[in-house]
C-alpha cells in the first residue's frame, strides 16, 4: 500500500525568504544571512502492506512527521519516489482543521469537508463520530474550551469513521485517557481487518511492542532499524535520543521522589467551584474542590479526559474566574498549559523563546541571560532558526517545557505537554522537575503517564466530572483510577 525508494524531503532556511519581516530583521542585526538546507529525510526507504499497523518510532527531531505528512500528500519529496494505493486519512496534531471558535460538532463538518466529502456522507456518519468520541454535551461547546485529550478524541473519532485504506496517526494518541486508548486500539484493528493499513506515530514504545507487526526506527532523517517491533524497540531504548548522543537512564531507573512536603502553603482551594454553559444549561467543570499545595511538592493531576484538569490549571493560572470559592496562589505561575501555547508559527525557534518569555512576564534581559541555556536544554539547537511551523509537536513540546522550566517560576504548571516528547527528553524533564523543587515552591502535572505519576510525583490527585475523588499517595491514585476504568468497561462484573 505504500512503497517508498530513497525518499528525501528538505527545508531551505534562507534568511530572505522568511515569512516573516521580524525574523528577517532580526536575523541581519545577528549577522545570519545564509541559505542553508536541512534534509528533514535522507533516503526512507520501505514498504507498507494491507494488514499492517506500522510502528515509527525515533527521537524528536528525527523526520518522522515529516513522514507522515509526505504521506499524507502535504508535502511533495525532493527526491525519490513514493507510491501510495488508496486513500489517506491523517491525524497529524492535535486539533489540525479545527476552529476553536466553533463547536465540536461544527469542527466535525469542518473537518470532514476539509478530507473531502461530501456534507451528505458526515450527516451520515455524525451519530458513529459523536458515539466514539465519547464526548457527549462537550461537542456543543466551543473547542476552545476543550483540554488536549478531549481534541485528541474528537480528532482521532473523526480521522477513523470517515472511509480511508490508510490511517496516520502521528503522536495523538498520547493524550488520550486509559478508556479511550483501548477504543482506539480496537478501531485500529478493524481497519486492518478490513484490509487497511495504520501508522503509528508514538514515543509510547509499549504501545509499540503491544498493537504494531512491524516497526520503523528513524534517526536524523534516516531509517536506523526496521522489523519486529520487540527487537527495534530494545535497539532505540538502548541508546536512547540516537547514535551521537550517550545512553540515557531509563524513567523506571531515575531517582524517586521523595515523600512529603515542607509546610509553606503554595496554593489553597476552599469549595473552588466553575460552571460552563452546554446546551443553554449549566454544567460544573469545577465543583466544590477543597485541597492544599505545600512547598517541596510534585502534584500529578489525574483522571479522564473531561474531568477538569485543564479547567483546574487554567482556574489555577487566572485564565478562568471561579463562580465560588476562594483561591489563593503564593507565588508567580509559569504554565505550559499545551502544545506551543504563544508560539508564532512564523517565527524561529529563536524567536520563540524571547516571545514565549515576555508573554510569561519575564523581562527580555533576564530572558538574555538563560537563551543559550534554554537551547542546550531543548536539544534542538540545529533547529532554533527554523520557523516553528517546521516543528513536530515533539520539539514544540521540548522547546514550550524549556523555556517555562529555565525562568525559574515559583509554581510550575504542566499541562498534558510532555507525551509528544521523546524517551530521552521525558527523562530529562523528569529530572528537571525533581530539580526545580530546590528553587520552586511546587510543580503541578497533569498526564496521561502513569509511569511518570508514579516515579516523579510525590502526591496525586485523581479528578472525575469537576470533582477530587482521590488525594494521596500516587501509587494509590494510580490503581483507583485503573479500577475505575474497570468499572466503567464492565460495571457488571463490578
Amino acid at each position: 500500500m505504500i512503497r517508498a525508494e530513497n525518499l528525501g524531503v528538505y527545508y531551505e532556511s534562507d534568511s530572505d525568504r522568511r515569512d516573516d519581516f521580524k525574523s528577517h530583521v532580526h536575523r541581519i542585526i545577528r549577522g545570519e544571512r545564509r541559505n542553508d538546507i536541512f534534509w528533514a529525510l535522507k533516503d526512507i526507504s520501505f514498504t507498507g502492506y494491507a494488514g499492517d499497523v506500522l510502528g515509527i518510532i525515533g527521537p524528536n527531531g528525527a523526520g518522522k512527521t515529516t513522514l507522515c505528512r509526505t504521506i499524507a500528500g502535504l508535502l511533495r519529496p525532493n527526491r525519490g519516489q513514493l507510491e501510495v494505493k488508496g486513500n489517506v486519512s491523517a491525524l497529524l496534531s492535535l486539533g489540525t482543521g479545527f476552529d476553536k471558535e466553533l463547536t465540536g460538532n461544527e469542527n466535525i463538518y469542518l473537518n470532514g469537508m476539509m478530507l473531502g466529502f461530501p456534507r451528505h456522507r458526515i450527516k451520515e456518519l455524525l451519530p458513529l463520530i459523536q458515539d466514539f468520541s465519547g464526548l457527549g454535551r462537550f461537542l456543543d461547546q466551543p473547542l476552545k474550551y476543550y483540554s488536549s485529550g478531549m481534541k485528541a478524541r474528537l480528532g482521532f473519532s473523526i480521522a477513523s469513521v470517515i472511509d480511508a485504506e490508510i490511517l496516520v496517526i502521528d503522536e495523538v494518541l498520547g493524550t488520550g485517557d486509559m478508556e479511550f486508548k483501548e477504543k482506539a486500539v480496537q478501531k485500529v484493528w478493524e481497519l486492518v481487518g478490513e484490509a487497511g493499513m495504520v501508522l503509528v506515530v508514538s514515543h509510547e514504545t509499549d504501545f509499540i511492542k503491544d498493537h504494531c507487526n512491524r516497526a520503523l526506527w528513524i534517526d536524523n532523517g534516516s531509517v536506523r532499524a526496521s522489523g519486529d517491533p520487540e527487537q527495534v524497540v530494545e535497539s532505540y531504548e538502548q541508546l536512547g535520543a540516537g547514535s551521537k548522543k550517550p545512553k540515557k537512564k531509563k524513567l523506571s531507573r531515575l531517582k524517586q521522589s521523595s515523600p512529603g512536603a515542607g509546610e509553606e502553603i503554595a496554593i489553597e482551594a476552599r469549595d473552588l467551584s466553575l460552571e460552563f454553559k452546554l446546551e443553554g444549561k449549566p454544567f460544573r467543570a469545577l465543583d466544590s474542590l477543597n485541597f492544599q499545595v505545600y512547598d517541596r511538592e510534585i502534584l500529578g493531576i489525574i483522571g479522564p479526559n473531561g474531568a477538569g484538569k485543564t479547567t483546574l490549571c487554567r482556574t489555577l493560572c487566572g485564565i478562568y474566574k471561579q463562580d465560588r470559592g476562594e483561591l489563593r496562589v503564593n507565588g508567580a505561575i509559569a504554565a505550559l498549559l499545551s502544545f506551543g501555547t504563544g508560539f508564532n508559527p512564523q517565527l524561529s525557534g529563536y524567536d520563540n523563546i524571547y516571545l514565549n518569555g515576555m508573554m510569561l512576564g519575564i523581562p527580555k534581559y533576564k530572558i538574555r541571560r538563560v537563551e543559550e541555556e534554554i537551547i542546550a536544554f531543548s536539544e534542538l539547537d540545529q533547529f532554533i532558526d527554523q520557523p516553528v511551523k517546521h516543528y513536530s509537536r515533539g520539539m514544540r513540546s521540548r522547546l514550550g517545557f524549556s523555556i517555562a522550566s529555565m525562568l525559574q517560576p515559583d509554581i510550575f504548571i504542566v499541562d498534558e505537554a510532555l507525551s509528544a516528547g521523546d524517551i530521552a527528553f521525558q527523562e530529562k524533564a523528569a529530572a528537571r522537575m525533581q530539580e526545580m523543587l530546590k528553587e520552586a515552591k511546587a510543580v503541578l502535572l497533569v498526564t496521561h503517564s502513569m509511569k511518570i505519576v508514579k516515579k516523579v510525583c510525590t502526591r496525586a490527585l485523581l479528578m472525575d466530572q469537576g470533582r477530587i475523588i482521590f488525594d494521596g499517595d500516587p501509587l494509590e491514585a494510580v490503581e483507583t483510577y485503573r479500577a475505575s476504568v474497570k468499572k466503567k468497561q464492565n460495571p457488571v462484573l463490578s
